[in-house]
């Protein structure tokens, strides 16, 4: 039977961090030999996975990173953030309130891209070529998911995500070093030529399936890939709430006061009320 202090010490457990009076230590690593040596994408890496990643390994996460932090006001995060500020939220409070905005359907994209290109690679590794376990896959998402392959596909950037190539040409060049396979590059550029001939136009990758190229590429998980893009829009979350704050504005909602939502209820209110 464990006394009291142990009962108390294994409450929780952890692997991340050892502290004593005048030390920490992140997996094993002491912070005075970490700062100054290690950047930030490399801090990132030892706290998610346990290790400390290469220089180039970092490098191309730092890639991912960089990428994905903004997308502008109309971005549901972004807006979210700057709408709080004007409701009176702190930064920390518009940051919240934008996270909470990345769920499934904004912001949950990348995860869902990991998991889809990991059935793929799963296929081939199974013995089936490339472009067959892209579009065997492909149907089996949209049978058992939604009819949206996530990763592919934006509203604004047609016919192509300016962000999209750019990733995969450093996944290329890293992969041309022996820093990645570059086979999630491989099948990314797969689903794009299927999505491209079956729907007879252009369905751009998007932000998100270009960083679960590089994710899937440097071995995160699919939750981590979400976890990460978390991290990265936030820094534009934080920028857009202090732009706010310094332009001013009281509650703002998502349009101006003289546009009007459709009403579609009984008794309208006619222009002559």
């Amino acid at each position: 039977m464990s006394d009291g202090n142990s009962d108390v010490s294994d409450w929780w457990s952890t692997d991340i961090i050892d502290m004593a009076p005048g030390k920490i230590r992140f997996r094993g690593h002491a912070i005075e030999d970490l700062i100054g040596n290690v950047s930030f994408p490399q801090m990132i890496w030892l706290m998610t996975r346990g290790d400390l990643p290469t220089p180039e390994q970092a490098k191309l996460l730092e890639c991912a990173l960089v990428a994905a932090v903004d997308h502008g006001p109309q971005a549901p995060s972004i807006a979210a953030a700057r709408m709080a500020v004007t409701c009176g939220l702190s930064l920390n409070g518009a940051l919240a309130s934008a996270v909470n905005m990345l769920d499934d359907v904004h912001g949950g994209a990348g995860e869902q891209a990991v998991e889809l290109y990991g059935w793929i690679d799963q296929a081939v590794a199974g013995g089936l070529d490339l472009e067959e376990a892209a579009a065997q896959m492909i149907d089996r998402w949209q049978s058992e998911r939604t009819a949206f392959i996530p990763g592919f596909g934006h509203r604004f950037h047609k016919p192509e995500d300016p962000r999209a190539p750019r990733l995969l040409g450093l996944v290329d060049e890293a992969a041309q070093e022996g820093i990645v396979s570059g086979r999630f590059a491989d099948i990314g550029r797969a689903i794009q030529t299927i999505l491209n001939t079956r729907k007879g136009k252009p369905v751009p990758m998007n932000i998100d399936g270009a960083t679960a190229v590089v994710y899937a590429e440097l071995g995160f998980a699919g939750q981590l890939a979400r976890g990460l893009f978390c991290l990265s829009r936030s820094v534009g979350v934080i920028a857009h709430a202090w732009e706010q704050m310094n332009q001013g504005g009281r509650n703002k909602g998502p349009t101006p006061p003289s546009y009007r939502w459709t009403y579609t209820g009984p008794g309208p209110i006619s222009d002559e009320d």
